[in-house]
């Protein structure tokens, strides 16, 4: 369902008093107190509590306004694609997935926030998330030398959750390899009232293929061979490819639910909170709900650990997190206002109030923080373990275009409708031709058998 809260027009136009002249061609940095109200497009998510209350101590200590349009995951980039190409954007800022971000930095639907206002300074200690917060257009690449394009709203990636009070039971100790996972995984499997590991194998816009990269990373294998050389030679059917998705079918067949092909994101946290799941692979953002005594059986119960890997090799979750970037065709004062509140939405203070409010900060000097110490954030220091590993799977504007290949191959291999190898060799030559057709300079691997 759309939440919109209706814009309060009448305020339109505060920004800019006070603001002085403005030079043309340029908007002055923000130095009013008030500023226009702005509305913000983002997808309702399990992280969105966080951020609505965020929004709130922000009104509440600024007397700014911030207008939340809500919707779900696909219903957010219509509307984002809609008004960034129409000739005045409905929306002023736009919570970007990794999925979609580069699409808007490279269309020149986003303007730089050092455009806006060219005293504007990150703090030094958010997080950049593989640099992704940047973009080079004369290189086209997502790279530190570019300019400051967003700012990051939920570094989300996915963890590991286990149950604490099994493994206690059962001498366990949690996972660092894939083959340590499955072990615990098979032990604890009792259907059904426990199952070892409930997966997500559903068909979405960015469903299986998400859960999948920990595994595909974590085992050294990848889609592309050097995206950051702009070498987009597909390398999904390698050895390594294989062996992961082999992992993950055998993993749903033999230790996971019988329905994976159909669990989506909504059915995996029911499977835990439940307490019919030892292990899920899930986005961090859903941490809340483990210990929400009105949503969870298993309150106290969950640990969390970086998603595990192959001997050797370091953890690999892929980011799936979100980034806000201001709209290049909306109005100076809403661009204005759009830059004072990510100026406060990026600091140590505002980031101590997301992680209250059941978010995940993009703020490091927040995991230094006592809170990190609290029982109730326990994820917070696995966490900073894994973030540095993170990986930006797609730097690409049509990385939609390969999502959707990988949705459909993916989730036939976790229904059983075709062969592990068929599948990989068969989205390898899709996404080859997909970038081929965009000019990349691509290749593909021989058939894997």
């Amino acid at each position: 369902m759309t939440f919109t809260i209706p814009r309060r027009t009448i305020l339109k136009g505060i920004g800019a008093a006070g603001l002085g002249t403005i030079i043309p061609g340029a908007i002055r940095p923000l130095h009013a107190a008030s500023v226009a109200p702005i509305t913000v497009v983002i997808n309702q998510s399990p992280w969105f509590e966080s951020f609505r209350k965020t929004v709130e101590a922000y009104e509440a200590e600024t007397g700014n306004k911030v207008e939340l349009d809500v919707n779900p995951f696909a219903g957010s980039l219509e509307k984002q694609r809609n008004s960034v190409r129409a000739s005045e954007g409905q929306y002023d800022v736009l919570i970007m997935n990794s999925g979609w971000f580069t699409e808007m930095y490279a269309g020149g639907f986003v303007e730089a926030i050092t455009d806006i206002d060219p005293g504007f300074k990150l703090d030094p200690d958010v997080y950049t998330l593989g640099d992704t917060i940047y973009y080079n257009a004369e290189k086209k690449s997502v790279t530190n030398d570019g300019k400051l394009m967003s700012i990051p709203v939920s570094p989300l990636i996915p963890m590991l959750y286990y149950r604490g009070d099994l493994y206690k039971e059962a001498g366990l100790s949690a996972p660092k390899t894939f083959a340590e996972l499955e072990a615990n995984a098979r032990k604890l499997h009792n259907p059904p009232e426990m199952y070892g590991i409930v997966q997500r194998g559903a068909r979405g816009p960015h469903t299986v293929a998400y859960d999948f990269y920990p595994y595909l990373y974590g085992m050294g294998g990848g889609i592309f061979k050097d995206q950051s050389a702009g070498d987009y030679s597909v390398t999904l059917n390698s050895t390594e490819g294989k062996e992961a998705l082999d992992y993950y079918i055998r993993l749903a067949k033999e230790a996971g639910h019988p329905k994976t092909a159909a669990s989506d994101q909504a059915e995996v946290i029911q499977a835990m909170v439940t307490g019919h799941s030892a292990h899920i692979m899930m986005v961090i953002a859903a941490w809340s709900q483990m210990d929400d005594p009105n949503k969870s059986a298993i309150v106290d119960k969950v640990e969390w650990a970086p998603p595990p890997s192959a001997p050797g090799l370091p953890t690999a979750p892929g980011l799936g997190h979100w980034l806000a970037g201001i709209s290049k065709n909306v109005p100076d004062d809403r661009k204005r206002a759009a830059v004072e509140f990510l100026r406060w939405f990026q600091t140590k203070a505002a980031q101590l109030e997301t992680a209250k409010a059941g978010g995940i900060p993009v703020n490091a000097a927040v995991y230094k923080e006592p809170i990190a110490e609290e029982r109730k954030y326990r994820w917070m220091k696995p966490l900073a373990e894994a973030l540095p590993h993170a990986v930006n799977i797609y730097q690409f504007p049509e990385a939609s275009e390969v999502i959707a290949v990988l949705e459909v191959g993916l989730n036939r291999a976790v229904a059983g409708e075709v062969p592990s190898a068929d599948a990989l060799n068969g989205m390898s030559d899709e996404i080859e031709k997909i970038m081929a057709g965009h000019s990349y300079k691509t290749g593909k691997l021989d058939p894997i058998k």
